[in-house]
């Protein structure tokens, strides 16, 4: 099989996602945006989103070249610039994902006016969606593309055409520590640039909405009784400016972070395991190994553009988004499965038994392939879990919204139940899949299978984003006093928003735990804490030995402390909020009355600085806790560190993302009458309601703040580990105390 035509194929696919992003992107600017009130509002939207991405870019861009001139000093100068180009590609995909959300949520709103169709609204909410979709799979594998052709190619660190491992994996050396490095650490680089970025995307654009979002409700709903996206509530521009830069930006540099870590995280552990083995000695396997990851992403990029192509080509829409929406993502990985299975036969089918077993494939030349099916089949299994704990259509969220009549303690306790409760079956679900993708192809397998979660990730964003998108429209609708047949239809399609992101949730937690473990393996290898036995190369990490266990102690801790830090920053910034909506309402009666407008901007500025100042601390907190660990203690101690955080943060992820989603969903299900004789209008109703808006207040920063936060936690952890292990083995304070033979190190 031509490797360089496979290359060339990928690059292709990576121009045409790019190109049709940029179609789908005019083509949704050039619709119409409605009446002049519809115009206001939204430009109002778009002004806030766009000062706040500027800002947090200037103080992300300000640490991250601190970050990558350490890396080029300290580490590798090519880890160093691998760094920037995945910071600049993670920032680039969710700059043009949040602007184009900005530009659809009125769109969709005067398509809903003037049409009056779901079906031709969804097509409007989704191609908007589509082109953050497509640029977070297109950016991310243009990065990938050039560091490994760059780098690993051109640099020679890479090189099929000659023998001997000094060619194929060459070994450089830090000119100032005299550490060697191969393509791993240049690959963890950019790996660690796009996990900067989605890191304070994430915790400063959660922030965000969520100070806007409680800060709305508690005044808004809970005091003032006025209904959601009320025009006459101070904070509705915040809370919408809020869904773009949290759940737009933050949510597409988030999967992508979890796309490139799942890559390379496959592409490092084969070069690490070509290294330690022994009987792991072909070159071509190693180039076909690294070379897999990178071509069966290329070709979910292509068959994500076929399945996003469907519901836009498509002449006419059923009014059922579900359905359309569903379909569009089956397409998606139906095409992305028959062309990987190809792809992987065709691939490895010239290589040699033995090969092929010193490399753990233990069913042959589709072994990578069943390992990404694996994948795919956990990824879309956690999230029908996921959607059963929070969609309103089940028993556990029906139970949280009857306890709203016994008042908001019972509404609380009783989500805290469930999202508790809902940790176990997904976790089992893991187990299995960790277990059978490491049966069939080993570490590598288990990487597969991450990758396999995340290759049709186009389209899986495409979905996530049209829900904000719609909500966005509904908020517009509400505020510029449209007929109630509008918001009707935005939401239906938010609804439907919220169950289709329960599943994309599903794939972020599966594949970030099949991620960071195979970039742990990969660290284990680096740091030397390896052992071989007599079936030949085997990873070995004594959690008895006395730095190992303390390590994984304080790492069960760290979720714990980076959440805690998450919700007392949302709480600080919410608290402002609340005071600033009361001041307004209480200085100036005419606001209720409708006489007056309120002051939004106030608002905005309010959740902007909040955002800003707050997100800060934990995220360097997240990059400093194991490089700090590691100088004092060695690589023994983070490693521990690093199973310890892993097990915690998998928990606390589905916890908090369950128990938040089951919260918000039995809120809606209060509203729209769901509860036996709580109707809206009707005594008794706004005691109910005001329960279940606690409810969901509580859940509001548990699921869009530190739920997604903790999926990058651990991949961070874990990427600056893999980077910085190169130095902090060598040069750690118990190395130079002489006290490393106490732990056996």
């Amino acid at each position: 099989m031509d490797l360089n035509l496979l290359i060339i194929i990928v690059m292709f696919a990576v121009v045409l996602g790019l190109g049709y992003a940029a179609l789908n992107f005019f083509l949704t600017k050039k619709l119409k945006e409605g009446n002049e009130r519809m115009q206001h509002i939204a430009a109002k939207i778009r002004e806030g989103a766009n000062a706040f991405i500027f800002y947090e870019y200037k103080i992300v861009a300000i640490i991250g070249l601190a970050v990558a001139a350490v890396l080029a000093l300290f580490i590798a100068w090519e880890a160093g610039v691998a760094f920037v180009i995945g910071a600049v590609m993670s920032a680039t995909a969710g700059f043009i994902g949040m602007k184009i959300a900005t530009y659809a949520n009125v769109r969709v709103t005067n398509a809903a006016n003037e049409t009056r169709n779901v079906g031709k609204t969804l097509k409007v909410a989704f191609r908007g969606g589509s082109v953050m979709g497509l640029c977070v799979a297109g950016f991310a594998l243009l990065g990938a593309i050039i560091v490994y052709c760059c780098f690993g190619w051109a640099g020679g660190m890479i090189n099929v055409h000659g023998e001997g491992l000094a060619q194929i994996v060459a070994e450089h050396t830090n000119p100032i520590t005299g550490q060697e490095y191969n393509l791993s650490i240049i690959l963890s680089g950019y790996a660690l640039g796009c996990s900067i970025i989605a890191l304070f995307n994430r915790v400063g654009g959660g922030i965000y909405t969520k100070a806007a979002d409680m800060g709305a409700d508690l005044v808004g709903k809970t005091e003032a009784h006025i209904p959601e996206d009320d025009p006459r509530n101070p904070a509705t521009i915040a809370d919408n400016v809020g869904d773009n830069v949290g759940d737009v930006a933050g949510l597409g540099a988030d999967l992508l972070e979890s796309y490139i870590g799942a890559i390379m995280a496959t592409i490092i552990l084969a070069i690490e395991v070509f290294c330690h083995s022994t009987n792991f000695t072909s070159p071509t396997l190693l180039q076909k190994m690294t070379l897999f990851p990178l071509l069966f992403a290329g070709i979910g990029l292509l068959g994500c553009i076929i399945g996003i192509s469907y519901p836009l080509l498509k002449r006419k829409l059923s009014d059922n988004p579900h359905l359309e929406l569903n379909l569009s993502t089956w397409i998606s990985a139906g095409v992305t499965l028959i062309g990987g299975f190809l792809l992987s036969f065709f691939l490895f089918k010239g290589e040699e038994t033995a090969q092929l077993s010193a490399a753990k494939m233990r069913i042959g030349a589709v072994s990578p392939w069943v390992c990404a099916a694996v994948g795919i089949v956990a990824g879309i299994i956690i999230g029908i879990i996921s959607e059963y704990y929070t969609s309103d259509a089940h028993k556990p969220t029906k139970n949280i919204a009857q306890a709203s009549k016994e008042g908001a303690a019972l509404t609380v306790t009783q989500g805290m139940a469930t999202g508790m409760i809902s940790c176990m079956l997904p976790v089992v679900v893991l187990g299995v899949a960790i277990f059978a993708s490491y049966a069939l192809g080993g570490m590598f397998g288990v990487g597969c299978g991450a990758m396999g979660m995340l290759s049709f990730v186009a389209a899986t964003v495409s979905v996530d984003t049209y829900g904000p998108i719609s909500d966005n429209a509904g908020g517009i609708a509400e505020m510029s006093m449209l007929d109630e047949e509008v918001r009707d239809i935005t939401d239906k399609l938010d609804a439907v928003g919220n169950t289709t992101a329960a599943i994309g949730k599903g794939f972020a937690i599966g594949s970030a735990a099949l991620a960071t473990l195979s970039m742990m393996s990969s660290y284990l290898f680096a740091g030397g804490l390896v052992a071989t036995v007599e079936s030949g190369l085997d990873i070995f990490l004594n959690i008895v030995r006395g730095d190992i266990i303390v390590g994984a102690i304080i790492g069960a801790a760290i979720p714990f402390l980076f959440s805690g830090m998450l919700i007392n920053a949302v709480a600080k910034a919410a608290r402002k909020m609340v005071d600033e909506v009361r001041r307004q309402f209480r200085d100036n009666p005419k606001i209720l009355t409708g006489e007056e407008d309120p002051d939004s901007t106030k608002c905005v500025t309010i959740s902007s600085q909040g955002a800003i100042k707050q997100m800060i601390v934990p995220s360097v907190v997240a990059i400093a806790i194991p490089v700090v660990c590691g100088f004092i203690f060695g690589a023994g101690f983070v490693g521990g560190i690093l199973i310890g955080a892993t097990l915690a943060a998998i928990m606390l992820a589905i916890y908090t993302g369950n128990a938040g989603g089951a919260w918000d969903n039995a809120k809606k299900y209060v509203e729209k009458g769901g509860v036996e004789g709580v109707k809206k209008g009707e005594e008794g109703y706004d005691v109910v309601h005001d329960a279940a808006v606690v409810g969901d207040t509580v859940g509001d920063p548990l699921k869009d703040t530190v739920g997604p936060s903790l999926d990058i936690l651990i991949k961070i952890m874990s990427t600056v580990s893999l980077v910085c292990v190169v130095v902090f083995q060598e040069f750690n304070l118990l190395s130079a105390c002489g006290l490393t033979s106490i732990f056996g190190g």
